[in-house]
């Protein structure tokens, strides 16, 4: 099942099924309007849709075509964004560039943060720079939403309480980031809005793809219409959505329509730092890990980060080639 929410003109559109090849939909706003009122009666919805869902497959229902342009981030508001860093290899280049040990916890503690869930940026949106010094970046990565999580849930258990995945570009200003984390409180300057896939797919309709809690495919990410990461987003995730999950609900339960990140996608090459694409490498999901590598080869980053006209455009394809969630596709432009 594959749903999307399309602009109506109002704050949280309105709700549509969509065809598993992404070129028709059918409204669902006679089983709930929004995307977050299926949610906070998902055992009574989710059959209804599923039951529209194949009235779509057999065409006994009014069917409108699908433009992903017309579409919104699935939830285009949240109660609550939570993004873990479950690749662990990402997080330890990091460090490993400004020279700073990975602490051993990292491996068994996942790091997660707290973003702005206030309002969503449409996947085909630009993305507002005020700074070009503010050092824009994407980060493509996997979110789960989740139904009502009970507090002190186990990691097995929080794993049936996925309803929803989808792709994510978590943008990131890395030039105000490392201040704001000395002041040892956390991000907020550092994290504009996020933007998700056109579609949210339940995980029973991922196939093969959807495996002990981890989305397994490459993540296509091209920068100015350049490859410029193809990791797998099964491999090297040290932490599965169910801990991540377990993580967020240690000491609070976590509401319907809950969005968990996974972090940055990425992959190691023999046990070290992936290499580009054009050197037989799968690349990267952020720019932020290139200038890593740099800093590692070369003593320091030669990639700028993102200014106005810069492009990103995200999105996994299935065995023929098409686009499982469509495609998160975005521009820098300047705020001013």
């Amino acid at each position: 099942m594959k749903l999307a929410t399309l602009d109506n003109g109002t704050r949280d559109g309105k709700l549509v099924v969509v065809s598993a090849d992404l070129t028709s939909y059918a409204e669902a706003q006679g089983i709930a309007p929004t995307l977050q009122s299926a949610l906070d009666n998902w055992s009574h919805t989710e059959p209804q849709l599923r039951a529209l869902s194949e009235q779509l497959v057999n065409q006994s229902v009014s069917i409108e075509r699908f433009r992903e342009r017309d579409a919104l981030s699935p939830l285009p508001r949240g109660y609550q964004w939570l993004d873990g860093s479950a690749y662990v290899n990402h997080v330890e280049l990091v460090r490993r560039a400004r020279g700073a040990e990975l602490p051993e916890s990292f491996w068994s503690d996942p790091l997660m943060y707290q973003g702005d869930s206030a309002a969503f940026l449409a996947p085909r949106a630009d993305i507002p720079l005020r700074d070009v010094s503010h050092g824009a970046d994407m980060e493509a990565e996997v979110a789960v939403i989740v139904d009502d999580v009970p507090m002190g849930i186990s990691p097995d258990a929080a794993l049936e309480h996925i309803k929803l995945v989808m792709l994510v570009n978590d943008v990131s200003l890395r030039g105000l980031i490392p201040a704001e984390l000395a002041k040892g409180f956390g991000f907020v300057h550092g994290k504009p809005p996020t933007a998700f896939s056109p579609v949210a797919i339940s995980p029973d309709a991922l196939g093969d793809r959807w495996k002990d809690g981890k989305l397994h495919g490459q993540l296509h990410v091209d920068y100015n219409s350049e490859p410029f990461g193809r990791a797998d987003a099964g491999s090297d995730m040290t932490f599965h959505f169910g801990q991540l999950i377990a993580h967020a609900a240690h000491t609070r339960p976590l509401s319907a329509g809950t969005i968990i990140g996974s972090g940055t996608v990425s992959n190691k090459l023999n046990d070290g730092p992936g290499k580009p694409i054009s050197d037989g490498g799968v690349g990267y999901s952020c720019i932020a890990e290139l200038r890593m590598i740099e800093t590692i080869n070369q003593g320091a980053p030669t990639t700028p980060f993102m200014t106005p006209g810069d492009s990103v455009r995200i999105e996994m394809l299935d065995d023929e080639h098409h686009s499982f969630f469509g495609a998160i596709d975005q521009m820098i432009v300047d705020a001013h």
